[in-house]
């Protein structure tokens, strides 16, 4: 099992465990991750908190098994379905937070942040692109200027910046979490859902440019793709042509 699913007082706290990877999700554990979140929705949690194992939370997506675009799009669904629970949802975030690990911290309401935590969108280092979704969502919770600052140079944030730009809303580890969701369980469930509906509204207005998506799937089909995965898996640094 990749995701484990342990109760808490009102809700659910849920743990990615593929350490071997620092937690990167291959397609499987995607839909075990997703299945996971629709059970907890149906049992009635008032909260999830989403976790990782070992030190880590997501280091983001299995690049040894990542093939193509299919994946992403399976991807953008599960983070939609997310982001659009009708309960509170905090991220738990240690260690590596990169990639696809981001895309599901952004879909998380609330981020509790360890001093240990790391953060990068390191997308222009294999050649390939988040969705739209995603842009909009970091530069609405990161900030835009960090949020370019790692999609188009490959930095990567650490604790105290999350801090500093208001990706952060608590200090601290998975027991910090717990404590956040005990106090949003006790609070009034329809006032939450209907705020998270007026959250997304101004998002929802932003929509997906048809440019964006044209780039996307020309990135996710380029030469510089199949670079970037051969490097990686080769342990070198790519040589980008933009082809």
């Amino acid at each position: 099992m990749a995701i484990t699913s342990h109760p808490t007082d009102g809700g659910v706290v849920l743990t990615i465990d593929r350490q071997a990877r620092r937690n990167a999700l291959n397609l499987a554990a995607l839909e075990e991750l997703d299945a996971a979140v629709t059970a907890a929705e149906e049992a009635g949690a008032r909260t999830l908190v989403l976790t990782g194992a070992g030190g880590h939370f997501c280091a983001g997506a299995d690049l040894t098994e990542l093939e193509d675009v299919a994946f992403t799009e399976r991807l953008a669904e599960v983070l939609a379905h997310l982001a659009h629970l009708p309960l509170v949802t905090i991220a738990a975030i240690e260690g590596s937070c990169m990639g696809l690990g981001m895309q599901l911290a952004v879909a998380c309401d609330v981020r509790v942040v360890a001093d240990s935590a790391r953060f990068a969108i390191p997308v222009a280092r294999l050649g390939l692109m988040v969705d739209h979704w995603t842009i909009d969502r970091a530069t609405r919770l990161f900030g835009e200027g960090a949020t370019r600052h790692m999609v188009l140079t490959g930095a990567v944030l650490e604790a105290e910046d999350a801090w500093r730009l208001g990706f952060a809303q608590v200090r601290g580890g998975l027991d910090e979490a717990l404590v956040l969701a005990g106090r949003a369980a006790a609070l009034a469930p329809l006032t939450q859902a209907g705020s998270k509906i007026g959250f997304e509204a101004r998002a929802e207005r932003v929509g997906d440019p048809q440019a964006y998506r044209d780039a996307f799937h020309r990135a996710w089909a380029s030469e510089d793709l199949t670079e970037g995965q051969r490097a990686f898996a080769e342990r070198r640094a790519p040589l980008f042509e933009g082809r």
